[in-house]
């Protein structure tokens, strides 16, 4: 009998801005701490704040871990399936 699988995870995804932002990260730890704060808004797209603002365009978030020193701007789609990540700070 096949395990049961957990819920659907949202997909990341990266604005032009934040991918550049990526692309100029590469200490392995930061990579690493920015990873799991990706696994964390894929599982819970509701775990970062709203940050206060019109209700023209996507509700903009805010995702912030402490303890591994990241910071993300997103926003999610209407079916909650895709997350785009619109600034990162490691």
């Amino acid at each position: 009998m096949p395990t049961p699988h957990g819920p659907r995870r949202a997909r990341i995804t990266f604005s032009d801005s934040a991918a550049k932002q990526l692309e100029n990260i590469t200490s392995e730890a930061d990579i690493h701490a920015l990873d799991r704060a990706l696994v964390v808004l894929s599982v819970d797209p509701d775990a970062g704040e709203p940050i206060p603002g019109t209700a023209a365009g996507p509700q903009l978030r805010e995702y912030a871990d402490d303890v591994e020193r990241v910071r993300l701007l997103y926003w999610v789609s209407v079916l909650r399936t895709v997350i785009v990540v619109a600034c990162l700070e490691v």
